[in-house]
């Protein structure tokens, strides 16, 4: 069986390709290599080599960061499609009060 070569072109960070290829030197193998060694795992595997993990979405990051700044969290009523209830009057009279007077 003849064994055809086949080119992959793809698009990455040059910071990742230039790290991973400077891991890859130091470790006696080129992209190339590792690359097909990766794919070769894929098959023997049946899977990817390893578990990805998603990314987090932006309402945990704000989350995770309000609770680093000890911010306290509150809750807002919402009508029945989940947008939040706002007294403007109140809210309005709040504004008032902080308007510094002239002397």
């Amino acid at each position: 069986m003849q064994n055809i070569k086949s080119t992959i072109n793809v698009k990455i960070d040059s910071n990742v390709k230039e790290a991973a290829a400077s891991l890859l030197a130091r470790m006696g193998i080129d992209q190339t290599t590792a690359i097909d060694m990766f794919y070769r795992k894929i098959i023997a595997v049946r899977a990817l080599p390893f578990q990805p993990e998603p990314l987090p979405s932006n309402r945990e990051l704000l989350l995770d960061a309000i609770k680093r700044k000890n911010i306290p969290n509150i809750t807002l009523p919402a009508d029945e499609n989940g947008y939040a209830l706002v007294d403007k009057e109140k809210h309005r009279k709040q504004a008032c009060n902080r308007i510094p007077t002239a002397r």
